[in-house]
């Protein structure tokens, strides 16, 4: 199997926006999947019986095949990138939400009751104490969930989206296999890209990490 390398160097513009906007559907919906699990991770930890419920509705929404998700999304919002990234987002809440509640429960508890000695209200004691020693466990949880979305975003070809995912499409009904290589080398190295800066972000928001080693 050849790479026609003229080929790269005549789409060098075209495939630069459909890295970028691969990038943007994946980090997006990795967003929303922060903001939607923070808090029902909050709520996990906090009311022990809503814990199996929302920890088992993730893993339900999780079984649900990719492309049936974006099918079923097709009514409501139609062949746009808002469906790739709801469908995305679906995905990654089921790795965010349970590493979140992991996190939140590894902060000792004499920590926290340390903290209402000193008399921090709750909400206080979530922000600056419970989440930042919770970072870790979180910080693996995005990690897990970005490289995840950067992989299944092709997935969102079969409905007219899909960034790098047009070229596996382009190169199979062409039968020309430059694109399908060219689109999963970038697929990959969009992935190492994003976990390695990932993890820079959490040595810089951890110091307490680097002195302790």
């Amino acid at each position: 199997m050849s790479v026609d390398w003229s080929w790269i160097g005549d789409h060098t513009d075209d495939l630069t926006s459909l890295t970028l906007s691969h990038l943007q559907a994946a980090l997006t919906a990795v967003f929303f999947g922060l903001l939607i699990s923070l808090p029902l991770a909050v709520i996990a930890h906090r009311i022990r019986p809503l814990r199996g419920f929302l920890l088992g509705l993730s893993n339900v929404l999780f079984t649900i095949p990719s492309i049936a998700i974006f099918v079923l999304l097709l009514p409501v919002s139609g062949l746009t990138r808002t469906t790739t990234v709801i469908g995305l987002t679906v995905y990654t809440l089921v790795v965010l939400l349970r590493n979140t509640v992991e996190g939140l429960d590894s902060v000792p508890v004499k920590t926290k009751e340390a903290a209402k000695a000193m008399g921090t209200r709750p909400l206080r004691t979530l922000l600056t104490v419970e989440l930042p020693l919770a970072l870790p466990v979180i910080m693996a949880g995005v990690r897990i969930a970005t490289v995840m979305s950067i992989s299944l975003v092709s997935v969102a070809t079969y409905i007219g989206d899909g960034g790098l995912g047009q070229l596996f499409t382009d190169g199979f009904q062409r039968n020309f296999p430059t694109p399908v290589i060219v689109g999963v080398v970038l697929t990959i190295l969009l992935a190492l890209v994003a976990d390695a800066l990932l993890v820079a972000v959490q040595y810089a928001l951890t110091p307490w990490k680097r002195r302790r080693a």
